[in-house]
């Protein structure tokens, strides 16, 4: 995913980048690689918080060895360009699991961008994506499966939400599937919305403030994405940082 030359937007993966933000920044250092060892288990997490007018870009290259796993989990907020990418290969019996959550506001871009192909049978691997976009923000989720002729009986799905809190702002979702085996289990979905005046509604009538009522909602919706965090303490870190990050947004 880095090249020596700038990107252009006729370059899928980088169609709606701050390419201003990526020239800041380029070239780019080789990518972070993480090799999970046969029958392992491992916990990553990153939380992208750039100072304000920042561009940061983090690429992961990674290498997931027979009957291994690795569960990754993301919080994308912060500078003016914030993009993760992560480019990974599953062996046999093995599962990658990604758990994002993308909160934006002013003129931020924020990007998650991946690539998972299972190589090998019996594999899975699960994308849990969650947006939360306010002002003239953008946020980018761009993910493919590809499946091998030969890793049959792979399961893998895709999940992409999206919350608008500004007629302003831009979600993009593109989640693919490229299959060449024929005994899988592979599924995507997308989807972009606001947040429920009836619920909001519903909570300022029991006298719930509204902002209050909004950072609930909000809350609720990209809690799950880290809920399999293993380590509390973690997990607190990245659910306080979602919190502050909402705080500004509402």
């Amino acid at each position: 995913m880095t090249a020596l030359a700038l990107p252009t937007r006729k370059q899928e993966e980088w169609r709606y980048s701050d390419l201003d933000a990526v020239a800041s920044v380029w070239p780019l250092p080789a990518p972070a690689r993480i090799a999970i060892q046969p029958g392992a288990s491992e916990a990553y997490h990153l939380i992208q918080n750039a100072a304000e007018g920042a561009a940061a870009i983090h690429d992961y290259v990674i290498d997931i060895a027979d009957g291994a796993r690795l569960d990754f989990h993301l919080l994308n907020i912060g500078g003016k360009l914030g993009r993760v990418t992560f480019d990974v290969t599953l062996g046999r019996d093995s599962h990658f699991e990604l758990g994002g959550a993308i909160i934006g506001g002013g003129d931020q871009t924020l990007e998650i961008v991946t690539r998972v192909t299972h190589a090998q049978p019996d594999a899975t691997s699960g994308q849990t994506i969650r947006s939360i976009l306010g002002q003239r923000a953008t946020g980018s989720y761009l993910g493919s499966i590809n499946v091998a002729r030969d890793a049959q009986r792979t399961d893998a799905f895709q999940s992409v939400k999206a919350m608008l809190l500004d007629r302003t702002a831009t979600a993009n979702a593109k989640p693919e599937l490229e299959i060449f085996a024929d005994d899988v289990k592979c599924a995507h979905g997308a989807t972009v919305g606001e947040l429920d005046r009836q619920a909001l509604f519903y909570m300022a009538s029991r006298g719930m403030d509204p902002a209050t009522a909004k950072t609930l909602l909000l809350r609720s919706f990209v809690a799950g994405v880290f809920d399999g965090v293993p380590d509390e303490a973690v997990k607190d870190r990245l659910e306080a940082a979602a919190l502050a990050k909402l705080e500004t947004l509402v």
